[in-house]
């Protein structure tokens, strides 16, 4: 019996994956758009040079001599090859792109044309939905961008949401942002749940904070996990609270001493990005901690990327492995020793976006720099495309046809895309949001837990334990 379920669930996941690409890809269906309105703007340019040679011609026609209407027909001659080559243009653009992007659109729209019904039954019959703790009042913009995406969250992913805030609050900031109607129909579903909790840890607060205030929402949304009401927590509030909060309430993983965050990073093939730990939990570190973060993120890339064989580097300032400061260079000879994971030698700053790696791992004082500095390089890399482009009417139509391929490339640098980053280490999964999230980033977030809950990350994680290099 087992045998013949699992080709119904895998089933379901193809076709969910699928409509999530379909919806988060509308920039093809775009350039699908663009593509008919300008093969129907240059049929409208055809038929206005034809009309305006008919004009001549019969201008022509009433007025002129035999000469004249020689020149006549040399205009009309001319207009009809003007004619056939824009005919022709627009044919070729027409077949161009209906073969190059038909396929990317209509293609998956037929497949999954009888296949909605298929999806929701499925999981309904599988009840895969799973409960997912929200720190509600953690972030600066807490509770009201937290709580539309929650409830977006819920209408993309098989998922339901404790959201852990001032109930108050919450109900104050979903009846400004227009959201109380949805939010008490979720709740209604019993896809939504709302639990109260006292004031959040603010990002000021030392982590420590956590001991002293057990109503923390940070702290109830933690027990929910501990008390397995629901297999992942997520939090855009303070990261050092989190992390301690994690520590006291789940516990650590045996074997590992610290645990890390991991943030996905994009690279050159924007369906392989590089997972770069520690981004900001342990300023201070020793060989040790980078040898545990290299095996903590081989697991996550096999499990939840899907990688077979991920490529582990580590952050360095050169290729040779006499380089770089005492930490580097002993966690060189660790990781170079270590038979569980496949190790690539040192990664320069300019290879951790190349592909070349799958996982990167560093101190965390590096790594949040890292972290930093990507976040603001997609919109000074706009900023700088805006500025390079001609001005006037060239400039305007030259955007235009470039627009869609900027918002791709910001799509792909934007941090709101992954919207969190995984808490490694621990025992259970938490996933760490940034303090200026907003909806978007929450989605992403929430993506992020479930597919670690789905992929089975923390049994994984759990047979790290039997490491000799952890026990000795």
């Amino acid at each position: 019996m087992a045998k013949e379920t699992v080709p119904k669930i895998n089933k379901s996941r193809a076709i969910r994956r699928l409509v999530i690409w379909y919806k988060r890809n509308s920039a093809v269906t775009s350039i699908v758009d663009t593509a008919a309105n300008s093969a129907a703007t240059a049929g409208n340019v055809a038929g206005n040079v034809v009309s305006g040679a008919g004009s001549v011609v019969s201008t022509a026609s009433n007025v002129a001599s035999n000469v004249a209407g020689n020149v006549a027909g040399n205009v009309v001659s001319s207009a009809e090859s003007v004619v056939n080559t824009a005919s022709s243009v627009v044919s070729n653009a027409g077949i161009l792109a209906k073969n190059t992007l038909q396929p990317l659109v209509f293609d998956p729209l037929k497949r999954l044309q009888n296949s909605d019904n298929i999806l929701d039954n499925l999981e309904e019959t599988h009840s895969n939905r799973i409960w997912i703790a929200v720190d509600g009042m953690g972030g600066d913009h807490a509770p009201g961008p937290i709580l539309e995406g929650c409830l977006e969250a819920i209408s993309r992913f098989p998922i339901n949401i404790k959201f852990v805030g001032k109930i108050e609050e919450v109900k104050n900031a979903a009846e400004k942002t227009g959201l109380t109607e949805l939010l008490e129909k979720e709740i209604e579903n019993n896809r939504f749940e709302l639990i109260d909790s006292d004031d959040p840890i603010g990002m000021n607060e030392e982590a420590t904070t956590v001991r002293k205030r057990k109503n923390a929402s940070i702290n109830v949304a933690m027990d929910l996990v501990r008390n397995n009401k629901a297999k992942a927590v997520y939090s855009a509030g303070n990261s050092g609270a989190m992390m301690a909060s994690a520590i006291f309430r789940i516990g650590r993983l045996k074997g590992i001493d610290r645990p890390a965050i991991g943030a996905l990073f994009p690279t050159r093939d924007q369906t392989r990005p590089v997972l770069v730990l520690d981004v900001g939990a342990n300023t201070d570190c020793k060989p040790s901690y980078l040898h545990q973060f290299a095996l903590l993120g081989n697991i996550y890339a096999k499990d939840v990327l899907q990688v077979k064989k991920p490529r582990i580097g580590l952050l360095n300032i050169g290729e040779e492995e006499c380089k770089g400061n005492d930490l580097s260079l002993k966690t060189f000879e660790l990781l170079s020793t270590e038979k569980s994971f496949d190790f690539g030698g040192n990664c320069e700053g300019r290879d951790v976006l190349s592909g070349s790696f799958d996982v990167v791992v560093c101190d965390g004082f590096t790594g949040n720099i890292l972290l930093k500095f990507l976040e603001s390089v997609g919109g000074v890399l706009l900023d700088i495309l805006r500025s390079e482009l001609p001005r006037g009417r060239r400039g305007k139509v030259g955007s235009a046809f470039l627009k869609s391929n900027l918002l791709r490339i910001k799509k792909r640098l934007d941090h709101a895309e992954h919207g969190g980053a995984l808490l490694l280490g621990v025992n259970g999964i938490c996933v760490i949001g940034h303090g200026s999230s907003k909806s978007l980033s929450v989605v992403s977030a929430l993506r992020l837990a479930h597919s670690a809950v789905n992929h089975n990350v923390m049994e994984n994680l759990n047979q790290l334990q039997k490491l000799q290099v952890l026990n000795s």
